[in-house]
């Protein structure tokens, strides 16, 4: 049987996190490892920086095993199509190649939203459930992952739909709450709006929602008044590293 150990690494705008994956369990197999993304955050600096998270868990994992990294941008067939928090320079860069040259073993790539997703749906809350499920992460900005009976539908972006006049995320992100100063209340009416419309377009049987907010669902998920059902994650900060390792594995 395949080694199930493998290799989650998730590139944010501040901080490159890695861990060794049990996919068994859906479960770190050791100690997460945190270091700064370096200043620019260019691809060939982001690279080194990739290798040395990886070069720690050589001894646990050694170096043939493939490696899932999530980024910040939508990824299509491993190459860049956006930058959100790092280098424009990463726009149109095949980062599958990138990373593959500088580890020396296979690396998949994928959307951060999307590795959260592919964790909440194969080990968290969506797990066994059939239909449309959406995940989204209420952060900086809103992620997305949406899914079909359990398949991916990539690169989603639905952080970005225009919703009266204005770029969704930007009224009704985590961050938003924060910047203006909004009860709970005032922000569930953003969520509401928000969350209305996606219904209207996807017809979810289930939406997730996760982000550091989701922590405190209990203060505006039931002030939200929908068709499906809407929940708070369940991996919450480790969903991006185990959905990356998910990712690696079943692309081989």
């Amino acid at each position: 049987m395949a080694n199930t150990h493998v290799l989650g690494i998730d590139i944010g705008g501040s901080g490159i996190k890695g861990a060794p994956v049990d996919l068994t369990e859906g479960q770190f197999a050791a100690e997460r490892l945190r270091v700064d993304t370096p200043a620019g955050a260019t691809p060939g600096d982001v690279a080194d920086v990739v290798a040395w998270v990886a070069e720690q868990f050589v001894d646990q994992l050694g170096t043939d095993s493939p490696v899932g990294i999530t980024v910040p941008a939508v990824v299509q067939q491993g190459i860049v199509r956006s930058a959100a928090n790092i280098d424009d320079s990463w726009i149109d860069t095949d980062a599958d190649v990138l990373f593959t040259k500088r580890l020396g073993r296979p690396v998949h790539v994928v959307n951060d939203a999307d590795a959260a997703g592919e964790a909440e749906v194969h080990y968290g809350t969506g797990r066994g459930v059939r239909g449309v499920v959406l995940v989204t992460t209420l952060g900086t900005g809103i992620g997305s992952a949406l899914f079909v009976d359990g398949t991916l539908v990539p690169n989603t972006e639905l952080g970005h739909l225009e919703i009266d006049g204005h770029d969704a995320e930007t009224r009704a992100a985590s961050s938003a709450r924060e910047r203006e100063g909004l009860s709970w209340k005032e922000w569930a009416g953003r969520l509401q709006r928000y969350y209305s419309v996606v219904e209207a377009l996807f017809s979810p049987d289930l939406i997730i929602v996760g982000g550091g907010v989701s922590k405190k669902a209990d203060k505006f998920l039931p002030l939200l008044e929908l068709r499906a059902p809407i929940v708070p994650a369940q991996l919450r900060n480790q969903a991006g590293i185990i959905g990356a390792a998910w990712h690696a594995h079943h692309l081989g």
